[in-house]
């Protein structure tokens, strides 16, 4: 493993697991599980045995949904059972439970055969951005990577998340789905850290909505030798940002919550419409609501919208902004 220089790193890890402790106790406090973040695809192609397949004419990288909730549940979920290459295989089968990606049949369950290489640009003027081991070397790389993954070595849980990640991706083992099993590796990684299988922050998907940074920062990783405190640097300051997320989604939760609680403390009663209306105002609706705008919301006619303006007004739950005439909006009494 890379020889580590962590000064800046270790400094960050204390802030972030400080961060982590105070909001996991709040967020468990209050129930709160979070959605997962939208799809997204890679940026490169990968090169397997001189054939070059193009992310463009792929499926998304999740395309099979089932898979990767599978996969996701059994690495947090069995957070302290030992990762072994059976299991690795078991998450790889069901990533790929049709043998192929996309229209290309591959190896699945077992490591890759031939080598590796991840590439970007117009056949016959590509950019090679890494080269992962040859596939002899795969088996032995990977006894070694699970040896070390699954030992108690003196080292701060995050770091060994972070490089964890590093470790897993640059062997590269399998033909396809090595970043979707890096993240699970990831995960995995993080719920040791927390003894905990409740995941109320995704930092799989903040990876793959920083996937520019994270391609970027792993190629000059990959190829500046054994210092690796800038892809610590980055994997800390991408965590810190997806706890950040998650506290700001978790805030509107609890926010909506107690707004709901205190409506029903004093017994107000609001129809569906209004429910509706209201919801949209505190998921953050943009724009200035209007009668016009309640009418084609609720698909109901100018007379009924003002009327249950009117009503929420009279119960203290919506006020009239100070521009009047056609132009007159209303707001949230919060």
């Amino acid at each position: 493993m890379a020889t580590l220089h962590l000064a800046s790193g270790q400094s960050r890890c204390s802030s972030i697991r400080r961060a982590l402790s105070a909001r996991l106790a709040s967020w468990k406090d209050a129930g709160v599980r979070l959605p997962a973040s939208k799809r997204s695809n890679a940026c490169c192609s990968h090169r397997r045995n001189s054939q070059i397949l193009s992310v463009a004419a792929a499926p998304p990288a999740d395309s099979n949904i089932e898979g990767i909730v599978e996969m996701m549940l059994d690495a947090t979920q069995k957070y302290a059972a030992p990762l072994t290459d059976e299991r690795l295989f078991g998450w790889h089968g069901a990533l790929f439970p049709s043998g192929r990606s996309g229209i290309y049949k591959i190896r699945t369950a077992a490591w890759r055969e031939g080598g590796m290489q991840v590439v970007s640009g117009a056949e016959g003027n590509e950019k090679v951005h890494f080269e992962a081991p040859v596939a002899e070397r795969v088996g032995p790389e990977m006894a070694a990577f699970l040896n070390w993954f699954n030992s108690g070595e003196e080292i701060e849980l995050l770091i060994k998340a972070g490089l964890a990640h590093l470790y897993f991706v640059t062997i590269h083992p399998f033909a396809d789905g090595n970043g979707r099993i890096a993240r699970a590796v990831t995960e995995m990684s993080l719920a040791r850290l927390e003894n905990s299988a409740q995941r109320f922050y995704s930092m799989s998907s903040q990876i793959r909505e920083d996937r520019r940074s994270y391609y970027q920062i792993l190629e000059n990783t990959q190829k500046g030798g054994m210092d690796v405190t800038d892809w610590l640097n980055w994997f800390l300051g991408c965590l810190s940002r997806a706890i950040e997320k998650a506290n700001m989604l978790t805030g509107s939760v609890l926010e909506k919550e107690a707004f709901w609680r205190r409506v029903k403390q004093e017994s107000i009663v609001v129809s569906d419409r209004q429910k509706k209306i209201v919801n949209l105002l505190l998921d953050g609706f943009e724009g200035k609501l209007t009668t016009e705008k309640w009418a084609k919301l609720t698909k109901s006619s100018h007379d009924t919208a003002l009327r249950d303006i009117q009503d929420l007004i009279g119960k203290g739950i919506l006020k009239q902004e100070k521009a009047g005439g056609r132009s007159t909006a209303y707001s949230l009494v919060i």
